[in-house]
């Protein structure tokens, strides 16, 4: 055996070992992340977490979301919408991550209304009138106030919430948490502790599909 050969079967056999270090690493890792996304306090859900869906459900989507975003406007229908069709088999986690000009009054809020049980009207309100409040060119925060009126929230407490140590504390946590899992835009969607990778409502609900068949198989 010469010596060209001896190191074309050394080089090979290093990418090997190295695509195999690879492959073995992602498993890992998939395994680890799947298991935080198990618990009900980790980088994926916290105790503050909003919710939508039962708890018993083995699917769960977790959606890093700013209200000001429009894409997690348009996708708010689709995301209730999977929920909906698969009861008690999917439940949608929201963490918030205010990465828009404005957004941050905006999760204060919403975090006020979840302590009053009324996020997801709220959430519902601030959406339907993103383009007033939120708009990228021009943001007024000061009109959520108003907005929200007429929702049920108590505006005084909810004020008083907005502005307090444990609200800024529950939105650190998931920025930090966003951080950690290297969410850098929104939405961010993982099913089951699994990036959605290739970002869509076709793609996504595929995922969705391909955990409900593993978690539920007929």
């Amino acid at each position: 055996m010469n010596r060209q050969r001896i190191l074309l079967i050394s080089a090979m056999a290093v990418i090997l070992l190295f695509g195999l270090g690879v492959y073995l690493y992602d498993r890992m890792e998939d395994e680890r992340l799947g298991e935080l996304a198990r618990q009900s306090d980790s980088v994926f859900n916290r105790p503050h977490s909003p919710t939508y869906g039962s708890a018993q459900a083995k699917v769960r989507i977790v959606e890093f979301f700013d209200p000001a975003c429009e894409t997690c406007r348009a996708f708010y229908p689709l995301v209730k919408d999977i929920v909906d069709s698969n009861p008690g088999k999917v439940q949608l986690v929201v963490r918030y991550t205010p990465f828009h000009a404005g957004a941050d009054t905006a999760v204060k809020v919403l975090e006020a209304a979840r302590l009053q049980g009324l996020f997801w009207p709220v959430n519902r309100a601030l959406l339907n009138a993103q383009r007033t409040w939120g708009a990228d060119h021009d943001p007024r925060p000061d009109l959520i106030w108003s907005i929200v009126d007429g929702t049920g929230l108590n505006l005084r407490k909810a004020r008083e919430d907005a502005g307090s140590a444990e609200v800024l504390a529950n939105i650190e946590q998931d920025m930090a948490d966003a951080k950690i899992l290297n969410v850098t835009r929104t939405p961010g969607f993982f099913v089951n502790g699994k990036p959605l990778k290739d970002f869509g409502d076709e793609q996504l609900k595929a995922l969705v599909n391909r955990e409900l068949k593993a978690a539920y198989p007929q």
